[in-house]
């Protein structure tokens, strides 16, 4: 039985983080501190408290079942380990260990929300400095590669002691030719414009549920907005936004737009203008036949769209707002694109994120050693 469950809540200045409350619904402070930290000291959006806080009610969960303190549990992490993988809470009597509950990817996430919470409380002086010894090994950089060491003297890193070996990882797209169902599945201009958007620009879905009206500089020249990027595009900012909707990255970013965005754009807009209830909204995009009219949608409602039109495509698989980024990044890659462009494109924070792009189809693999000339031996040549 899950004892402890993550809540959002809303700060009197409007701002919004999750917490962990147990099952008296009663905060838990240490959890609450280190969740608030992140929110407004580190700049975390919504979202990523949530993951966290969900983190945590799964290490308090096991903490409670195994009859220790949290403080005591890095000391047996590894069996929080081994209990995240195969503990279905709506199961009864032992676990099936034939079957883990949660992937190596999510034991990792976890792990990593375990671990920056116990460098908060070593901080805050809630554990012990032997908290950190039984969650890190101090490991060298010589293993890193040449560009990430650091200059002169070998110097020292922490590594994490507790993490699963995860499989290859693989992008999940979907393709042009779903792409092409999805868009004659629309029965509006607001929809067509939604999937060409992710497909064309590799929004998130968060990103484009909060673009703003003022966003949109689908002009050629912007300077009279007071803007000097050159050419169609729209600024990703990071903003508390009423939808929930949040850009994931701290930094802005101006992504380029094709001509199949921006007609789609203005068709959507003609539309938009068409419905009294939206001109007050400043949110790009709203509720035009469900919801609140008028008002702003929600990023889930993007899952939503994407998940009805699969069907009425008749597609064999359910596509999702992320699978529409993962194609426009597989695609710009595919042109060529260098991966310091996909990283900017797709604002990422790491090249590492952006690297799995990079991974070739075999088709293009063949194609690269077609590609390679054959050296030919002009002088033994001119004797023949």
């Amino acid at each position: 039985m899950e004892r402890y469950r993550a809540v959002p809540v809303r700060l009197p200045s409007g701002v919004r983080y999750w917490t962990v409350v147990d099952g008296a619904w009663r905060i838990d402070e240490a959890a609450d501190g280190f969740l608030l930290h992140m929110r407004l000291g580190r700049d975390l959006a919504e979202s990523s408290t949530k993951a966290y806080a969900i983190s945590l009610a799964l290490l308090f969960d096991w903490c409670e079942a195994a009859g220790l303190g949290w403080q005591q549990a890095p000391r047996a992490l590894g069996r929080f380990v081994h209990w995240l993988r195969y503990h279905d809470p709506a199961r009864t009597g032992p676990p099936d260990l034939s079957r883990p509950v949660r992937g190596e990817g999510r034991v990792n996430g976890v792990l990593a929300a375990v671990r920056e919470f116990y460098r908060h409380a070593v901080a805050a002086g809630l554990a012990g400095p032997g908290t950190l010894r039984a969650l890190f090994e101090v490991a060298d950089d010589r293993s890193l590669p040449a560009e990430a060491r650091g200059e002169g003297l070998v110097q020292a890193r922490l590594r994490p002691r507790h993490r699963l070996r995860e499989p290859e990882r693989t992008v999940e797209a979907v393709s042009d030719e779903e792409i092409l169902d999805l868009l004659r599945a629309c029965r509006n201009a607001r929809d067509r414009f939604i999937v060409l958007a992710l497909w064309r620009m590799g929004l998130r879905r968060g990103e484009l549920a909060g673009l703003r009206r003022e966003d949109v500089h689908f002009v050629p020249d912007a300077t009279r907005l007071g803007c000097g990027v050159k050419g169609p595009h729209v600024h990703v900012r990071r903003r508390d936004n009423a939808n929930g909707a949040a850009a994931k990255s701290r930094r802005s970013r101006a992504v380029p737009a094709d001509w199949l965005v921006v007609q789609a754009y203005d068709q959507y807009m003609s539309d938009r203008d068409a419905c009294p209830p939206a001109q007050s909204c400043d949110f790009v995009l709203v509720n035009l036949s469900r919801g609140r009219i008028g008002g702003p949608m929600r990023p889930g409602a993007l899952n939503e769209l994407l998940e009805a039109l699969s069907r009425r495509a008749g597609l064999d698989r359910r596509a999702r707002p992320h699978m529409a980024r993962h194609a426009f990044a597989t695609n710009v890659s595919a042109s060529g694109a260098t991966l310091d462009e996909i990283r900017e494109l797709l604002g990422h924070e790491s090249f590492t994120a952006s690297a799995v792009y990079l991974h070739p189809s075999p088709d293009r693999l063949r194609e690269a050693v077609a590609r390679v000339p054959v050296p030919r031996d002009d002088a033994h040549q001119a004797h023949q």
